[in-house]
């Protein structure tokens, strides 16, 4: 917006100034809440009177008092300066507030990030954070986030790998009681096996020693959550990372199958971030949950008989 020439702006200081000792009475006790000396005070009122062309105060041995101009023009500033002080930016509180947008993928924010995410609040009281859910299956980067988790291959966008664990074939009660006994990675020729690009079965086929082709029939699940979701449902055999079902695992609602794993396709990853503040810290958190989520994993492996 445009300003006239004419028009002169008394500095915040001095508006302070004046409105805290019309306030309080003196300049004593407007010089303990603004935190400077009463001389500062004096000074900064009669910068203001001298740019006004005005006096504002009643100087004597009584109590500061206002005059008639100083009373209608605490009035009008008084206003302008509750204004100011309701912007957020101006408080001192949240000009220490460091915010910090993360971008996950759906599952992972689910199963490994919001359980854990109390401790890192705890921890660092100034960092605000925005957690946003990406799209996986594109591989695409969000857009201005400060810290993003993605799957896929770390070495093609110089991320730092996730969760160190294999996959491994599990499946609901309820299908297994349905279906011949799964004694061998061979008998899953007799089971459903549920399908997602996220996590093809190759890798786990070859580190079982099985000659079979990726599963061409079934509803394909775009997503690692949906995947669980049927397995834990009975819809069929879920390949997964241990610690993605670790609830499902502790409660029985998933059994492992074989002793047999294999390294993922794909990996979870974080990219390059900054190298301090608020991203290294939640960095550097989120690498030691995933190594805890993985290890708490491992513990509930023990293939049904």
């Amino acid at each position: 917006m445009a300003t006239s020439p004419d028009v002169r702006f008394p500095s915040i200081d001095g508006l302070r100034a004046f409105e805290a000792a019309a306030r309080l009475g003196s300049f004593e006790r407007a010089a303990d809440e603004l935190d400077v000396t009463a001389s500062a005070v004096g000074k900064r009122i009669a910068a203001l009177e001298e740019l006004l062309g005005t006096p504002l105060f009643t100087r004597g041995p009584k109590a500061l008092a206002l005059t008639a101009t100083g009373k209608e023009y605490l009035a009008q500033v008084g206003a302008a300066l509750g204004l100011l002080a309701a912007v957020p930016l101006h408080r001192r509180a949240a000009q220490r507030i460091e915010k910090l947008r993360v971008s996950v993928p759906p599952t992972f924010a689910r199963q490994i990030l919001v359980p854990a995410l109390e401790r890192f609040t705890a921890a660092h009281p100034g960092v605000e954070l925005e957690v946003v859910l990406s799209i996986p299956f594109l591989d695409a980067a969000a857009t201005e986030a400060d810290v993003e988790v993605r799957h896929g291959h770390p070495a093609a966008h110089g991320g730092t790998p996730l969760l160190d664990e294999q996959v491994v074939p599990m499946a609901a009660p309820a299908l297994l009681q349905r279906l011949p006994p799964l004694c061998a990675p061979a008998d899953l020729r007799h089971a459903p096996l549920l399908r997602t690009p996220l996590e093809p079965w190759a890798p786990w086929f070859a580190a079982a020693g099985l000659d079979r082709p990726e599963p061409a029939q079934g509803t394909k699940l775009v997503d690692l959550g949906l995947t669980l979701e049927a397995a834990v449902s009975g819809q069929g055999v879920a390949l997964a990372r241990p610690s993605l079902a670790r609830h499902w695992l502790a409660s029985g609602a998933l059994r492992p199958l074989f002793a047999v794993g294999a390294a993922p396709a794909y990996r979870y990853y974080l990219l390059p971030h900054a190298a301090q503040g608020a991203a290294a810290d939640f960095a550097a958190w989120l690498h030691a949950e995933c190594d805890e989520a993985a290890r708490a994993a491992a513990a509930l492996l023990s293939p049904v008989a």
